[in-house]
């Protein structure tokens, strides 16, 4: 078992510039679950949604969020969850940045003007990792 920095290397190292995750957000004392895509883009995490969306409603109401990365390398699956909270990006020069980076945009929405589109950052706090052929979780924390 390596170091905690080279557990953080290899656990960062999994995050493509697009796949898909599980988030969960929290509906009063109720968890809900969905796949979305995460964007992995200058270091950061997004997630490009419909503004009328109930994860936007969520968020808004209690913004702690967990994921989950699934990872499969041959016959062995693990995971990647990470806990922390998301925020509910208007600005413009961001919300544009984003946009501009992400191929499936202009399937979803007209432009970064469009009322419709949301986008949120994901700020972990917490990981958990489960690698692939292994039993031992290990748990960092990333601030």
């Amino acid at each position: 078992m390596g170091s905690v920095e080279e557990t953080r290397k290899e656990v960062w190292a999994y995050f493509k510039d697009m796949q898909v995750i599980y988030l969960a957000t929290v509906e009063g004392d109720t968890p809900r679950v969905r796949p979305v895509t995460l964007i992995h883009y200058d270091k950061k995490m997004w997630v490009t949604t419909g503004s009328d969306d109930n994860k936007i409603k969520q968020i808004n109401a209690n913004n702690s969020i967990e994921f989950c990365l699934l990872l499969k390398t041959g016959e062995t699956s693990g995971y990647i969850r990470g806990a922390g909270t998301a925020e509910v990006i208007t600005d413009t020069k961001t919300r544009t940045l984003i946009a501009e980076n992400t191929p499936f945009f202009k399937e979803f929405w007209k432009d970064t003007n469009d009322p419709g589109y949301a986008l949120l950052r994901i700020h972990t706090r917490d990981i958990e990792y489960l690698k692939p052929g292994t039993l031992k979780v290990e748990r960092f924390s990333v601030v």
